[in-house]
C-alpha cells in the first residue's frame, strides 16, 4: 500500500506526531508515535479531496488499486500528508483500574437504567466471535472507494465477490467493513445520506443507488465469513467536501449538537441529542443486518482537541469534573449505549490507538474502564502497529499491557497488526529486512490470557500492494498461513 518514499519523505514522516498509531521510524533516526492518512479524490477533476485522516496510520495513504477492475473505471486520488500534535513523552499517563473506575463514578450523568440493563445482558451475550480464533481484515472506505465509484450494483457485487475470495483463501474469517466512515451510509438509512463514495458527492438520505452493506453481508456469510460494520461515530467531515442538503450535521451545527473545529466537522461527544443518533444509526443496522457485530476505530474526540473544541458544553453541564474526566465520561456513556444498543446475539468491539497514554489523554478514551467494568464492550482490538524492535512502544509488552488490563469476563483481546508496513523500509530496517513479522506477531499474541485473534490493516496492503513491496508481502503471506 506503501511506496518506498525516499530519504525526504521519510524524514518527515518521523517528524509528524499524532494519536492514531505509532510506527517504526527509519533505523538512523529515534522511533516516534506518528499519524496521518492521505487525501482521497473520488473527482476525475481531483477537486474537493477528502483526507483520509480517519484511517490508521500511515502519513501518507497512496490510492488503492482495485479488486479487479478496469482502470478507466478507476476514480482518480492524490496524496498528501496530515498529522497531529500528539506524542507519547507528553502524555499523561492512563490511570489505575482504580482511579478509572472512581472517575466513572464521580459523573453528573446518572446511569443507573443502563446498568440494570448491562447486568441482564451480561450472562447471555455471546463469546465474542463465535470462532476460536478472530482472523480478520479491515476493508476501509478507501479499499471500498473504487469498488463503488459509479459502478453498477452488478459490478461492485463482481468486485466484493473476488475481495471475499481472496480473504478466505488467505485463511481468514471476519471482515471489518467500513460503513459509515463520514457521517454518511453506504446502506440504506433513515439517518445519515447516501456516502459520497457511491458518485464522489453526498447524496440525501435514502438516495443510495443500492445497499452495498446489504451485498456485503449476504457475499460475506455465503462464504463463512463473519463481517462486522465498521463505523466512525463522530467524524463528519475533514475537509471543506459538501454535506447533503439533509444531513442532519446542518441542523446540528445551529444547535451545537455538532461542531466545527480545525478545518472539520463532528458530532459533539458531550451532546446527547449527537449520541441518540450514533445510537439510533447503530440500531437500525443490527435491526435490519445480519452483521455479526458493531465495530468501532480509534476516532473518538480530534486528537487535538483544545478546550476551545467544546468549552461551551463543558461550563454548561455544571461538572464538577475537570475537562478531560468530563470528555472521557462523554464517551463512557456513548459506548455503553451503544453495547445496550447491539444486543445479546452480535458482539460489539473497539479498536483504540495501541498507546493507550495517547488513547486516554487526546481521544479521551478510558479504555482501562471498559476492560475493567461490565457493559461496555465484547472485545478491545488494540491497533498495535509496531515492531519487536520498537524504542517508544514495542510490541510485546504492548500487548501484555492490553492484555492486562483486562479483568470483566468474557472480553477478548484481539491484535491489530500493520500489514501496511510489510517489507516498507521507510518504517525502519526491521520491517525492510523481515518476511515473517504478521507470523511471529500472531504466534506471540497467543500465548496471552485473553487472546481472541487478529486483524490486519488493511485488505489492499494484503492483497493489492505497490510493487515496490509486492514480493515481501507475497513472502509474509505465505508465513502467515503457515501458523493456520
Amino acid at each position: 500500500m506503501k511506496k518506498a518514499l525516499g530519504i525526504l519523505l521519510a524524514l518527515s514522516m518521523i517528524l509528524s506526531l499524532g494519536a492514531c498509531a505509532a510506527s517504526d521510524g527509519p533505523s538512523s533516526l529515534p522511533e516516534q508515535v506518528v499519524s496521518g492518512g492521505g487525501a482521497i479524490d473520488f473527482s476525475s477533476s481531483g477537486s474537493g479531496r477528502e483526507p483520509a485522516d480517519g484511517e490508521y496510520p500511515p502519513a501518507v495513504e497512496e490510492a488503492p488499486s482495485s479488486v479487479p477492475l478496469s482502470s478507466s473505471s478507476l476514480a482518480s486520488y492524490s496524496s498528501s500528508s496530515i498529522s497531529y500534535p500528539e506524542s507519547s513523552s507528553s502524555s499523561a499517563p492512563a490511570p489505575s483500574s482504580s482511579s478509572a473506575a472512581s472517575s466513572s463514578s464521580s459523573s453528573s450523568v446518572s446511569q443507573a437504567p443502563e446498568e440494570d440493563e448491562e447486568e441482564e445482558e451480561e450472562a447471555s451475550r455471546p463469546s465474542s466471535g463465535d470462532v476460536d480464533e478472530v482472523r480478520a481484515v479491515w476493508l476501509s472506505y478507501l479499499d471500498l472507494g473504487p469498488m463503488l465509484q459509479n459502478r453498477s450494483e452488478s459490478a461492485f457485487t463482481s468486485s466484493i465477490r473476488a475481495a471475499f475470495d481472496q480473504i478466505l483463501d488467505l485463511g481468514l474469517n471476519t471482515v471489518y467493513a467500513q460503513v459509515r466512515p463520514f457521517g454518511d451510509a453506504l446502506y440504506y438509512s433513515d439517518y445519515f445520506p447516501s456516502s459520497y463514495l457511491f458518485t464522489g458527492t453526498e447524496g440525501e438520505i435514502g438516495s443510495q443507488p443500492y445497499d452495498a452493506l446489504a451485498i456485503m453481508v449476504r457475499e460475506a456469510h455465503s462464504r463463512g465469513l463473519r463481517i462486522e460494520a465498521w463505523i466512525n461515530p463522530y467524524r463528519i467531515r475533514t475537509s471543506d467536501k459538501p454535506l447533503s442538503d439533509d444531513n442532519p450535521a446542518w441542523d446540528m451545527l445551529e444547535t451545537g449538537d455538532a461542531l466545527r473545529y480545525d478545518g472539520g466537522i463532528y458530532y459533539n461527544p458531550g451532546s446527547e441529542a449527537a449520541r441518540e443518533l450514533i445510537v439510533n444509526g447503530v440500531r437500525e443496522i443490527v435491526e435490519n443486518y445480519d452483521v455479526d457485530g458493531i465495530h468501532f476505530d480509534d476516532y473518538f474526540y480530534p486528537p487535538n482537541a483544545g478546550s476551545s473544541f467544546d468549552a461551551e458544553t463543558y461550563q454548561s453541564s455544571g461538572t464538577s469534573l475537570s475537562l478531560g474526566d468530563w470528555r472521557r465520561e462523554q464517551v463512557n456513556i456513548l459506548v455503553r449505549r451503544v453495547y445496550n444498543a447491539v444486543g445479546t446475539d452480535k458482539v460489539f468491539g473497539v479498536s483504540p490507538a495501541g498507546n493507550n497514554e495517547n488513547n486516554y489523554s487526546s481521544l479521551y478514551c478510558d479504555v482501562e474502564e471498559w476492560l475493567t467494568n461490565p457493559g461496555y464492550v465484547d472485545y478491545i482490538c488494540p491497533q498495535v502497529y509496531f515492531g519487536f524492535d520498537n524504542s517508544v512502544k514495542p510490541y510485546k509488552s504492548t500487548v501484555r499491557e492490553f492484555d492486562g488490563m483486562i479483568s470483566q469476563s468474557g472480553v477478548k483481546l484481539y491484535v491489530g497488526l500493520a500489514a501496511y508496513k510489510i517489507g516498507d523500509g521507510q518504517y525502519g530496517s526491521e520491517w525492510a529486512s523481515n518476511t515473517d513479522i504478521m507470523a511471529r506477531q500472531v504466534a506471540y499474541a497467543r500465548t496471552v490470557s485473553h487472546y481472541g485473534g487478529f486483524a490486519l490493516y488493511r485488505y489492499d496492503s494484503l492483497f493489492n500492494p505497490a510493487s515496490g513491496v509486492a514480493w515481501a508481502v507475497e513472502e509474509e503471506l505465505a508465513n502467515l498461513e503457515n501458523i493456520f
